[in-house]
């Protein structure tokens, strides 16, 4: 009797914890950010850390950031678990001895996704800031 009643606990636990995920997974769904298919323009306005910048005009039929740079050969880095580390923009990497990394912008604010999983949509800006120092 007592046996029963020690593996019922796991048990519970077990099921609680996949119906966890699943709510999780599915309110990610929900309100992950949306994808614009077709044809757009976008610009890509890369910041130097001396302050000078240049506009590049981006036409993609991309949806996510990463593959819309990727096609002007505007962006290259590494492969991480959260996706592409960028390391170099429009020719200039990083120095990881003086803690360079680039920041990414959107309209001014700064994304909380990474190139991979940044949706893009007809028009918009993106400022891609050369920043010293974490």
């Amino acid at each position: 009797m007592e046996n029963k009643k020690s593996m019922k606990k796991p048990i519970i636990g077990v099921i609680i914890f996949v119906v966890v995920i699943a709510a999780m997974a599915i309110l990610y769904n929900v309100f992950k950010p949306e994808t614009t298919e077709g044809s757009k323009h976008i610009v890509a306005e890369v910041i130097l850390g001396d302050g000078t910048s240049k506009n590049i005009d981006i036409n993609t039929d991309a949806e996510y950031l990463r593959q819309a740079l990727e096609e002007k050969k505007l962006i290259s880095g590494e492969e991480s678990d959260y996706g592409l580390f960028v390391k170099t923009v429009d020719g200039v990497t990083v120095d990881d001895s003086k803690q360079q990394w680039w920041c990414f912008t959107k309209g001014g604010e700064q994304i909380t996704t990474g190139v991979d999983t940044t949706p893009i949509a007809d028009g918009d800006h993106f400022e891609i800031t050369l920043t010293t120092g974490y």
